[in-house]
């Protein structure tokens, strides 16, 4: 089975960055999508952003867009999620997803619901201090 190691996060100041990066190894070579979830203290777990390695493209939740980039390392297979300002309710715990088939929907677009991931990270803590 596919194993995806998170680095980065940690403590972060609120308004400044942060750089997580998601590699897979091991188990089925297929790259679909790969994306970020993230869960906070006493809620559900939430779509961040996922890049899809089919069309090339990223797409991301309302709550993170205009502040988080997703990105895809082909040489990799890496993807780095970078957030130039950061708020307290970012404070979570990220989650690296894969899924390495095509379930449904229309072929290539990243989904957002988290049951559509095969392969999922330990969790990365984030801490946004104020």
């Amino acid at each position: 089975q596919m194993q995806l190691t998170e680095s980065g996060g940690g403590l972060v100041q609120a308004g400044g960055p942060l750089r997580l990066s998601c590699t897979p190894s091991g188990g089925s070579t297929n790259r679909y999508v790969m994306g970020w979830f993230r869960q906070a203290p006493g809620k559900a777990r939430e779509f961040v952003a996922a890049f899809s390695w089919i069309r090339r493209t990223s797409y991301y939740a309302d709550s993170v867009k205009g502040r988080f980039t997703i990105s895809g390392d082909a040489a990799t297979t890496t993807v780095h999620l970078q957030a130039d300002f950061m708020e307290s309710d970012d404070t979570a715990v990220y989650y690296c997803a894969a899924a390495t088939f095509y379930r449904s929907g229309v072929y290539g677009v990243a989904s957002q619901v988290a049951a559509d991931y095969d392969s999922w990270g330990q969790g990365i803590q984030v801490t946004v201090s104020s």
